[in-house]
This record gives structure tokens, C-alpha cells and sequence, in this order.
């Protein structure tokens, strides 16, 4: 890999691991849905002059039923989910519990249409991760945090989807455009319910960055250098930072929030990991890249 090719992989895995902490930051103070409003509305205007450039708008009119489908699993509900989890679970167990993701992935991808077969190391690792996945969840569910463990969960499920939907429907349309279609549209549902729970006070200076750091860097930015990752590498070698989100998660929460780092966490972390490696050995990877795939 090339000097480039590192830098960017590294930014990636800085990008994609700090939207936990930013939104454990603004939801102190601002709604789920202000916070979803003001991350799509402002990360597509920022991507809009690209993909403007870029063309291919036509496309995305051919293909309106999938697109709607990829941006109710991969935006529309999972960043309102998350923003809503955060209320309670710490950004750390957030971040290890969308690690599930290639896990899930593999199963979600078998059941709907895959044809290769699950190896026994495949199975192994699907056992792992699921095992990590319930030592992660059990103290939150035994506290009584039942329904943002589930929230958690759920966003799980539609990053573990969309991906499938893009490459199985949406492989000519370009990123771009139809990541830009998607932000809009997510910003245009919000935008009543933001209005309707819009802030009595002036958010602080940290709310204000967070919500400034989630639109502009671990959206539009996000997007940018993740198109530019897979033109440098190439979507097999690009999306292998995606095993190093949940550290950077699980890091920035204990350094800026200090959000506990038991031994159980540490153990869930290494059984999540494993698994999603074992999980996605061998298995082909998507048509196109897409945004996000544990997008928070």
C-alpha cells in the first residue's frame, strides 16, 4: 500500500471511530432528531458541489425504490437509533456493539441469496462474535437498558443490509450522487420533528462541536476519503478499517468521557474481533462501495 493509501486508511479509522463519542456529546443536549437533521442536512450540502460534478443524477430517478430501501437501513433509521441508545449506553459499548456488523453481515448475505457456503472457521467466528455481543450487552440488560441495547441492535441489522441492497441494486449508480439523494431526503423527514424539538437555549460550545464534527468530518469528509481509500486500494484492502473503529471508539471514550474499561469489555472487544475476522474470511466483497457500513 502506497504512503497515500496508509494516511487514508488511517484517517478512515479515526473518522468512523469517533461519531460515538459525538454523539454521546450532542444528545446531552440536543434531540435525536435535531441531531439527524442538522448531520444530513449539512453533510449534503457540503457534498452537493461534488456530486453535482460528478453526474449521474438520471440514475437515481431508475432506481428510487432501492435507493429509498439503502436509506431507510444505512441513515434514515440508524442514526436516529443511535442518537437515541446514547441517551443511555456509553459511546464505548455503542461502538463495540456495531463491530457486530460483519457478523451479521455474513448471515444476513447467506440468507438472502449467497451461494457460498458458510465454512466451519466462517461458523466459528459467527459464534464468537455473537458470543462477544451478549458479554458486551448482558450488564446494560441486567440495568435494565433493554430497549437502546435493542436500538443498538437494530442499526446492527440495517448496516449489515443496506451494503447488500447497494451492491445488488444500486451497483451503477454513482456514490456520490446517491449518497447527496440520501442525505437530503433524510434531512427533509427530520426536519419537522427538529423544528418541533428545536433547543430553548443555545446549545454549548461542545454540543455545538459535536453536531459540527458529525456533519462535516464524519460525514461529508468521511465520504470523500473513503471514495478516494477504494480508487487507492481497492474495496477489499479499504474495508479492513473497519476492525479498528470500535478501538478508536472504546479509546475516545475512556480518554475525553472516562467511560470504564472493565475486563469484560476488553474480553467482549477481542471476541468481536475475532469473530468478524474469522466471519468474512474468504467472502466476496460488495459490487460497490458504500458509505458506512457500521456507519454510525
Amino acid at each position: 500500500m502506497s504512503r497515500r493509501g496508509w494516511v487514508m486508511f488511517v484517517a478512515m479509522g479515526l473518522i468512523w471511530g469517533v461519531p460515538y463519542l459525538l454523539i454521546k456529546l450532542a444528545v446531552a443536549e440536543v434531540s435525536a432528531p435535531m441531531l439527524v437533521f442538522v448531520r444530513t442536512a449539512v453533510g449534503a450540502a457540503v457534498l452537493a458541489p461534488l456530486a453535482l460534478r460528478a453526474g449521474g443524477w438520471d440514475l437515481l430517478r431508475r432506481h428510487w425504490k432501492p435507493l429509498v430501501a439503502f436509506a431507510l437501513l444505512e441513515i434514515l433509521g440508524p442514526w436516529w437509533l443511535l442518537a437515541d441508545a446514547e441517551r443511555t449506553l456509553p459511546s464505548s459499548t455503542t461502538g463495540l456493539l456495531i463491530a457486530a456488523v460483519p457478523i451479521v453481515g455474513a448471515v444476513v448475505s447467506r440468507l438472502t441469496g449467497d451461494a457460498e457456503r458458510l465454512s466451519r472457521s466462517r461458523w466459528v467466528g459467527l459464534l464468537l462474535g455473537l458470543a462477544g455481543v451478549a458479554v458486551l450487552a448482558a450488564p446494560d440488560l441486567r440495568a435494565g437498558s433493554v430497549v437502546p441495547v435493542l436500538e443498538v441492535l437494530l442499526v446492527v441489522v440495517g448496516y449489515s443490509t443496506a451494503p447488500l441492497i447497494a451492491a445488488r441494486k444500486l451497483k451503477d449508480v454513482p456514490s456520490l450522487p446517491m449518497t447527496v439523494a440520501c442525505l437530503t431526503g433524510a434531512a427533509l423527514v427530520y426536519a419537522p420533528a427538529a423544528v418541533a424539538t428545536w433547543p430553548k437555549e443555545l446549545p454549548s460550545g461542545y454540543a455545538l462541536g459535536a453536531l459540527a464534527g458529525l456533519a462535516v468530518i464524519c460525514t461529508a469528509l468521511a465520504f470523500v476519503v473513503f471514495f478516494a481509500l477504494i480508487r487507492e486500494v481497492g474495496p477489499s484492502r479499504a474495508m479492513v478499517f473497519t476492525y479498528f473503529n470500535p478501538a478508536v471508539a472504546v479509546l475516545a471514550g475512556l480518554l475525553v468521557l472516562g467511560e470504564p474499561l472493565t475486563l469484560s469489555v476488553g474480553g467482549a472487544f477481542a471476541l468481536i474481533l475475532a469473530g468478524s475476522l474469522l466471519a468474512t474470511a474468504g467472502t466476496r466483497q460488495p459490487l460497490q462501495p458504500q458509505p458506512e457500513p457500521s456507519i454510525p
